[in-house]
């Protein structure tokens, strides 16, 4: 692989459908097993069962011609048994079929993966912390960086599997923002070891809205959903701002894991707008223009973004992250230099390797 050229790709993706079979009964306690996640088989097909509830498919190939149209790895006539992603050797050989030097690698937590016990969700997230580290990254530690999962129901258990986490050797860390109540002070306790142990905290949006639009394969929804999902992250983006916690923690990064770029110039407008009228009316405010929080701490990632080269001069090439997305429908997989090229034609070549290389490899990679 040429390393002048070799991209980095700061979200792809590991779903549940991809995860080996027995992760979490081979480490979860003896006492936590039934009600943790397994693999069982109903009416000839193997789910993941987690509490009782079916929470989704292990495995599944793409067969038929449409399903292999939706999957990345189907579009590019690769074999797969359903469990192609989760499988480290497998994964590298894509990476470097599509000229990717590094990846970070977003689980099923991304998308939606509840579960209501919080001695279960620490265990559950906790095992997969571990797995995470001993048997996927370690497989090559300088390209895959699969982020650990951070338990949602207490600030408390949140800072302290982000600190054991941080002396495994993690490098970064997703939050399930909207099942944590984030305006609560209380949380400052994660942004102050996010901020000392210096791993980014990762808001990925996920697969349902407030309103119940949820993506149902081969009906409207799916499309009217998909095009609403970036915008998921706006409200945890305000409340992040302008609660105070990125000024009370100028060291904290903060990701916007499939942000999107085209709404951002907009946003971060009104903000400013808001934070002029009101600053002196409120029982707090921060002492920072929001635009300007957003620049110094936060970065957005995104794929395939026809106005990218519109957007990136406005909100700066140093808050945006390129992401291959893998193996999702929207990935740009096994074209992703060809999508750049064309995306990112009239940027500078400095702005285009800050977007594709240095920003992802300086924040989860210890790259220049």
């Amino acid at each position: 692989m040429d390393a002048a050229t070799a991209l980095y790709s700061c979200d792809d993706h590991l779903d549940l459908r991809a995860v080996p079979p027995d992760l979490w009964r081979s480490r979860l306690p003896k006492a936590l097993r039934e009600g943790g996640p397994q693999v069982v088989t109903r009416d000839g097909i193997a789910v993941w069962v987690c509490e009782d509830r079916v929470i989704g498919q292990s495995g599944r190939p793409a067969n038929s011609a449409v399903a292999k149209s939706l999957n990345a790895i189907g579009r590019a006539g690769i074999e797969d048994d359903g469990y192609r992603a989760g499988n480290p050797k497998l994964r590298l050989e894509d990476m470097d079929l599509d000229g990717l030097r590094a990846s970070v690698i977003y689980g099923p937590l991304a998308l939606g993966f509840p579960i209501a016990d919080p001695t279960l969700q620490d265990a559950t997230y906790g095992a997969w912390n571990d797995w995470a580290v001993e048997e996927f990254n370690a497989a090559a530690p300088d390209r895959l960086c699969v982020l650990a999962f951070l338990p949602s129901h207490s600030p408390d258990a949140a800072a302290a599997e982000l600190e054991r986490c941080a002396g495994l050797g993690h490098r970064g860390a997703i939050l399930s923002v909207f099942d944590a109540d984030i305006a609560d002070p209380a949380w400052d306790r994660l942004w102050a070891v996010a901020e000392r142990t210096g791993l980014p905290v990762s808001f990925h949006i996920r697969g349902g809205s407030w309103s119940g639009l949820s993506y149902r394969l081969g009906k409207w929804q799916s499309a009217a959903f998909a095009s609403i999902m970036p915008l998921q992250l706006d409200e945890p983006l305000a409340t992040m701002i302008f609660s105070g916690a990125l000024e009370r923690h100028p060291g904290l990064r903060l990701v916007l894991a499939e942000s999107g770029l085209g709404w951002l110039p907009y946003f971060l407008k009104r903000m400013d707008l808001e934070w002029l009228a009101l600053k002196d009316h409120l029982d707090y405010a921060p002492a920072t223009p929001p635009s300007e929080l957003f620049r110094r701490q936060v970065l957005a990632a995104f794929e395939d973004d026809e106005l990218a080269a519109e957007v990136v001069p406005m909100i700066g090439a140093d808050a945006c992250m390129w992401a291959s997305d893998y193996p999702h429908t929207d990935s740009t997989f096994p074209n992703s230099r060809q999508a750049i090229d064309e995306m990112f034609a009239t940027l500078t070549e400095d702005d285009r390797r800050k977007i594709t290389v240095s920003n992802c490899a300086r924040l989860y990679f210890n790259g220049p």
